[in-house]
């Protein structure tokens, strides 16, 4: 077996660089250990190395057994972890943030904080998804009408353009089996879409629970950047894999979407998109997310350095654990 990727090694600086790493990789019916800062995929054909620096999201499937230094390895790299089910897939583990700064996390609990800015950002989300309308001025249960309305057509439209009769979304969680393949594929895809954009949220050192549209979860912001794709690419890619074949939908989608993420470059396009929403009316000096700095919070909205006795503020005292 080959080596996958061939992207060059990372430094700890690069680690920051999410838009660069491979969307997921899926794996099957074997065990996964560590070699240096490589992951190992052992099965019955062979053993191959995977460079952990390089990995979004580690889809584990069924038979798949993985050491406690591989776990370590990839939570060291902020490569998220997924165990899915043959039929579907379910995010249930993400890796530590690869960012050392604070300061999306601060920004988007801001803008969640306070109401106008929360429905701004909303609204900025919508502008985002369709951008042919201006949602200036809408209120959030005009938003969600314009919003089901859209997305109710884009069914219909590529349910036309492949030829596929289309009877309505049908999907039971926990079921994968309901519905038809095109519903099928298009549960495969928005699963997808969901661990990848939690591996992002969680690598930029976000919330997942913040969201701006849903709300009352722990995925909440996840579910609010995962939409941002649904209708661009989710949606159209599960009728085109369906049309083709209804056999094996849940594996052939997850190969499909993959592909497609990686044409278009969809993590950078993610990481951009979460950074315009979240830093929206900011200096362009304001957050450096490379930092590596712990400071105190003082008067005033001053802010001062940390590892100091501040007993008195002009003789600072280094102080260590």
């Amino acid at each position: 077996m080959t080596t996958i990727s061939q992207h060059a090694a990372l430094t700890p600086r690069h680690l920051t660089r999410t838009a660069e790493r491979t969307s997921f990789i899926y794996l099957e019916r074997c065990t996964v250990h560590r070699d240096a800062n490589a992951i190992t995929a052992q099965d019955a054909e062979g053993t191959t190395h995977i460079p952990s620096a390089t990995i979004g999201t580690l889809l584990l499937g069924p038979g798949t057994r993985i050491t406690h230094q591989a776990m370590s390895v990839l939570g060291e790299t902020g490569a998220a972890v997924c165990w899915v089910g043959e039929r579907g897939v379910r995010y249930y583990a993400a890796g530590r943030a690869l960012t050392r700064s604070s300061a999306l996390m601060e920004a988007q609990a801001r803008q969640w904080a306070n109401p106008r800015s929360r429905l701004a950002v909303a609204r900025a989300m919508y502008r985002l998804r369709f951008p042919d309308e201006d949602p200036a001025g809408l209120t959030r249960h005009e938003l969600l009408g314009r919003e089901g309305r859209r997305v109710k057509d884009c069914y219909r439209a590529h349910a036309t353009r492949t030829g596929i009769a289309w009877r309505g979304r049908q999907y039971t969680p926990g079921d994968f089996t309901t519905g038809d393949a095109v519903n099928q594929a298009i549960t495969a895809a928005a699963q997808c879409m969901y661990g990848i954009a939690h591996a992002v949220v969680t690598s930029l050192g976000c919330s997942p629970a913040l969201g701006f549209i849903h709300s009352g979860h722990e995925l909440s912001f996840v579910l609010d950047i995962a939409d941002l794709y649904k209708t661009e690419i989710g949606i159209p890619l599960a009728f085109d894999t369906a049309a083709q074949d209804e056999e094996d939908i849940g594996p052939r989608t997850r190969r499909a979407l993959r592909d497609r993420i990686n044409e278009t470059s969809l993590l950078e396009r993610c990481v951009n998109d979460i950074k315009h929403l979240l830093l929206a009316g900011t200096s362009p000096a304001a957050p450096d997310n490379d930092q590596d700095v712990v400071r105190l919070q003082s008067d005033g909205g001053h802010e001062i350095p940390a590892g100091f006795n501040h007993e008195h503020t002009s003789d600072y005292e280094q102080v260590s654990w």
